[in-house]
């Protein structure tokens, strides 16, 4: 009898956890928008919707991100095929582990080193400027296009490639038997495999640069190049119109939110997984072919490892006699800090509210569990402006946010950052459900011992989680910049700042220690992230 109730106090205790971590990331959403809905003093400016220049911030907004895009798949398709079928190719792994490291890398890091290259006083601009035969900007349309293809090029390499891993041995056998040509085996055994996942890493890509924020707010050059981010951030911080502000934070959400779930339907796209390191059959390339496959893969590479590099000589011009070293350490302990707890609470918040959705699955109950995974990691489908924004005028009124913006930027970023350690959680607790759940339920375990027996299964995929979300939240720049302290900068914060006075060699430097505090984070991330079919 005793262990009778031992076991149902062990289950209520779990479901408790579960479902108030549901509730808790669902009163942020509701916070957020009672906000964006509640202001009273003036209402929505609705007259900003017939305003020429709203209309223009929204086409810009609309054709970066389309443009960013199209030209990032376009880009990364033949650098994936090559990827494929070069299986021996030196350095493969290398090239896979710096796609990654260019998408989680921070923003402004890629920023400064983009400046350092293609400013007006870049290695590279008289190059560019002969190229393009006119005077270079990188400010405006082309810098957002250069870093957006930048960051999100090798993520679609990555999301093609591991695609094509998959394709069946059979396949090419069965072709071979055949002796289909190479269009062919293209038309009926590549193509198919691709068709959907290029419409949905496309899909993707839009949604990400139609959100982008920090590229935009230190390439953009001005109004004429304004997104709807900048426009909320510009309208907030400088301006102090609530009105306009909310109005803007409105249509992004109504136009991410509709991108989103279009995008959704088709599925998300893997990125995550590792190389299979087995010596799978599949068509070799002729040597000609061959050759330009190897020279096109060397030649990505020596272009990501390009607006590195120039940080790292930029870096070394700079004095540290001119750097605020104390605002330095500041910084850096500040950036660690926040990235840490936020990355940890966003990994408790993702595995607890997860529980009621694989309690669900054990039952059989399909559609529930759907729905509670969904409502888990609802927080991706709001962009984190907008997000930032409802909850800045809520809690305007009611706390002061000068004093508390320390605990408002933790919890924010972990709220948003629960999307993403649900990803690489679900996939293992899934499969642990399924192979041990019932027994598990059966030994009439408690809530601690349910909980060890989880962490010894799943410990790669939680550090792999932890790793990923840390690798995210070093980065951020969206929430600081609405609730942030700039007395107090982050890393990120400190960049933006040496980088909008002009002092590339501070920001460089800064630059560099936040770019190998990510490369840390990312071999943490390489040690605990399984092979694919492990």
């Amino acid at each position: 009898m005793a262990s009778r109730s031992q076991q149902i106090r062990a289950r209520f205790s779990v479901n408790q956890l579960g479902w108030g971590s549901l509730a808790c990331l669902s009163c942020a959403t509701l916070m957020a928008f009672w906000g964006l809905v509640s202001f009273q003093s003036e209402g929505f400016d609705w007259r900003l919707l017939t305003d020429s220049y709203f209309h223009h911030i929204v086409v810009f907004s609309l054709t970066q991100a389309c443009l960013s895009a199209v030209i990032s798949v376009a880009l990364a398709w033949p650098v994936a095929r090559s990827l494929y079928y070069l299986p021996g190719l030196p350095g493969k792994q290398h090239l896979l582990n710096l796609c990654l490291l260019c998408f989680v890398m921070p923003t402004l890091v890629v920023v400064t080193g983009l400046v350092v290259l293609f400013g007006s006083t870049g290695v590279l601009s008289p190059w560019v400027d002969r190229l393009v035969g006119e005077t270079w900007n990188l400010y405006g349309l082309s810098g957002i296009l250069l870093a957006h293809v930048y960051l999100n090029m090798p993520f679609a390499v990555r999301v093609l490639y591991l695609k094509l891993e998959v394709i069946p041995d059979s396949s090419w056998k069965l072709s071979r038997q055949l002796k289909l040509g190479r269009f062919t085996r293209f038309r009926a055994i590549e193509w198919p495999s691709l068709r959907s996942t290029l419409f949905i890493v496309t899909g993707f890509i839009f949604v990400l640069c139609f959100n982008s924020f920090a590229i935009v707010l230190a390439l953009g050059g001005g109004p004429k190049s304004a997104t709807l981010e900048v426009a909320i951030y510009q309208a907030l911080k400088y301006d102090f119109n609530i009105p306009e502000a909310l109005v803007y934070a409105w249509v992004q959400f109504v136009i991410a939110g509709l991108a989103f779930l279009l995008v959704s339907k088709w599925g998300v796209p893997s990125w995550l997984g590792g190389d299979k390191h087995e010596s799978l059959w599949r068509p070799l390339p002729g040597t000609l072919v061959k050759r330009g496959m190897q020279c096109l893969c060397y030649f990505t590479a020596l272009l990501l490892l390009l607006p590195i590099g120039a940080i790292v000589a930029t870096a070394w011009q700079a004095s540290l006699l001119s750097l605020d070293l104390l605002l330095l350490a500041k910084s850096f302990l500040l950036t660690v800090g926040l990235a840490v707890f936020s990355a940890a609470l966003a990994l408790l918040l993702a595995y607890f509210s997860l529980y009621p959705a694989r309690a669900s699955g054990l039952l059989g109950q399909e559609k529930r569990r759907v729905i509670l995974e969904w409502w888990a990691g609802h927080a991706l489908i709001a962009p984190a402006m907008v997000i930032s924004v409802g909850l800045y005028i809520y809690l305007l009124r009611r706390i002061d946010i000068e004093q508390w913006w320390l605990v408002c930027v933790l919890l924010i970023n972990a709220f948003l950052l629960v999307p993403f350690a649900l990803q690489k959680l679900k996939p293992v607790l899934y499969v642990y459900d399924k192979a041990y759940g019932r027994l598990a339920a059966s030994l009439k375990m408690t809530t601690r011992q349910r909980c060890m027996v989880e962490w010894h299964y799943a410990k790669p995929a939680v550090m792999a989680s932890f790793s990923l979300t840390l690798m995210l939240a070093v980065g951020e720049v969206a929430v600081f910049s609405i609730f942030g302290d700039y007395q107090w900068p982050t890393l990120p914060w400190l960049i933006y700042s040496y980088a909008g006075t002009y002092r590339l060699a501070e920001a460089s430097l800064v630059s560099l220690l936040l770019f190998v505090l990510c490369l840390g984070v990312l071999t943490l991330f390489n040690r605990w992230q399984p092979a694919r079919g492990e």
